[in-house]
């Protein structure tokens, strides 16, 4: 797989029927790698890692309705409260992060009203604080710690 702008870490491979899989650490179970479950399976390593959020509180591809139809948000993360307060867009390495991007992981936002937004695609990370009171939202500089997602 291609080397991301994220730390290396160690995963576990197997092979399945001429398929390689990644051994996801929240879901407890073994994926097909996938470049976008790469860039899943990285992103949550540095989040639990490197930013000490808690692997308890990630949830992956939590379903949602959006204008009836049946959606699914990469991941989202908890408060430890149990509210959803950070979610997570990935996108393939080939895959460019432009309005389309935003505009989808906005979209979910309108069901989740959540305070922290992030985008992906392993090589370019995305952050964003959003402001409902005021109806704007701004960049953060890195991704932040745990400790550091407020309401």
């Amino acid at each position: 797989m291609i080397k991301l702008n994220l730390p290396a870490y160690k995963f576990t491979f197997q092979e399945d029927n001429k398929k390689t899989k990644i051994f996801d650490d929240i879901r407890k179970k073994f994926l097909v790698l996938t470049p976008e479950e790469w860039v899943r399976q990285n992103i949550i390593r540095f989040l639990v890692e490197d930013r000490k959020f808690p692997k308890n509180l990630i949830a992956i591809e939590k379903g949602l309705k959006l204008n009836g139809l049946q959606k699914r948000t990469d991941v989202l993360v908890y408060s430890k409260e149990g509210t959803p307060i950070l979610m997570i867009e990935c996108k393939a390495p080939e895959i460019k992060i432009d309005q389309k991007v935003f505009d989808q992981i906005g979209r979910y936002n309108i069901n989740f009203k959540l305070p922290y937004l992030l985008v992906t695609n392993g090589l370019e990370h995305y952050c964003a604080k959003i402001d409902f009171k005021n109806r704007s939202f701004s960049f953060l500089s890195e991704i932040p710690d745990y400790e550091e997602l407020k309401n």
